[in-house]
């Protein structure tokens, strides 16, 4: 399909690195218009932002439009280390990724052998919606894949939040905001009926066919409200902190137009900082703009202590190595003392919206054959 198209849908060609670099993770909140706000940041026409990410997005360039979600406002979530026998390794991944629809980012991740941890090969994300146990879900998972055991790791905190894999492209270690890093506290917010309705509706990822000027009428005629009681409940769950950006998200795992490769290495970077001052640390950590990720997470039993971890993304080990340095080099020169530090390299990978809706949950235990009550938070 990428031959065919009469459309440039290369990820170096100009128009598309304007355009990429503006609607990857620049709008934050809901947009009542976001291809017009795409087309005015960058400068790039109307119709040709919509037809560019339009054959992007059928060429496989863009794996999903949508808008995300802030879902650890929304629903109990964790990053989750598996130790998995060596044989039921990729039967696991397998398992999490196209069985488990709360599983989210599903990773085989590699460090040096006699690393703290390093046995913990496969790592997930996972959302249990409100009122669902997620100690109780996970427990279902080791037993269908063969887990020997697992470590939860809640977010405590987020510093960074952002992909822009276009925009990083070339970056210069070391380079950070002005300021430190904001802090966003989880604090987990209840829905009526008619927002998650809406909020269904948000969400969902968009087909090539509905990359139109007129966004958001047709996701209102599913959701059954006017198009402004759909505008005046998705702004007022931006303001609760339940929106997170519009994105067009790029295949950055696998090979595309031409065998471009978005990003070659995956790596999630661990530290241990000092007790009471994990905070701190990770605003100074989260400040970096090489970083898609970072979180105040305690790594707990077989990590040393782990308290910071981010994640980030580059075509070459080396460079990645040297944005980990220079941040190293950061909270020493701010005295905060590092403990312990390792980075697990991310291989195989594929990831999927977690579902989040406390009705999907009851479906989905009614489906593998599971009382919705057993599962429930104690």
């Amino acid at each position: 399909m990428t031959g065919a198209s009469p459309i440039p849908v290369q990820i170096d060609d100009p128009v598309n690195v304007s355009i990429l670099a503006v609607s990857e993770d620049k709008l934050e909140g809901f947009q009542r218009d976001p291809f017009g706000e795409i087309s005015e940041r960058s400068g790039v026409d109307l119709d040709v932002v919509i037809g560019r990410i339009r054959a992007a997005l059928e060429a496989g360039i863009i794996r999903r439009v949508r808008q995300t979600l802030l879902s650890t406002n929304l629903a109990q979530g964790a990053l989750v280390a598996w130790q998995v026998p060596p044989a039921r390794l990729h039967a696991a991944f397998d398992f999490m990724f196209q069985e488990d629809p709360f599983s989210g980012h599903v990773v085989i991740r590699t460090a040096d052998a006699d690393a703290p941890g390093a046995n913990y090969k496969l790592w997930t994300t996972l959302k249990v919606p409100q009122g669902y146990s997620i100690e109780r879900h996970a427990d279902y998972l080791q037993a269908q894949t063969g887990a020997e055991r697992y470590r939860l790791m809640p977010a405590k905190a987020i510093f960074a939040l952002g992909v822009g894999h276009t925009r990083r492209r070339g970056m210069e270690p070391g380079s950070k905001s002005d300021g430190l890093a904001e802090v966003n506290n989880i604090e987990v917010i209840e829905l009526s009926e008619l927002e998650w309705r809406v909020l269904i509706a948000l969400k969902r990822e968009f087909t090539p066919e509905e990359i139109v000027p007129d966004l958001w009428r047709a996701r209102a005629e599913e959701a059954g409200v006017p198009l402004a009681t759909f505008y005046e409940i998705a702004e007022s769950l931006s303001q609760r902190k339940v929106i997170g950006r519009f994105s067009t998200f790029l295949e950055h795992v696998k090979p595309v137009a031409g065998g471009q490769r978005v990003t070659r290495y995956n790596a999630l970077f661990h530290w241990a900082v000092p007790p009471g001052r994990e905070v701190e640390a990770g605003r100074e950590v989260g400040r970096h703009h090489i970083l898609t990720h970072c979180y105040w997470r305690e790594a707990g039993e077989g990590f040393p202590n782990v308290n910071l971890m981010a994640v980030t993304h580059g075509t070459e080990k080396a460079r990645v190595l040297e944005h980990k340095a220079a941040i190293d080099a950061h909270l020493g020169s701010v005295g905060i003392p590092v403990s312990y530090t390792n980075v697990f390299w991310g291989g195989r990978s594929e990831i999927k919206p977690s579902e989040i809706a406390p009705f999907a949950y009851r479906e989905w235990c009614e489906k593998v054959g599971l009382d919705p009550e057993a599962m429930r938070a104690s």
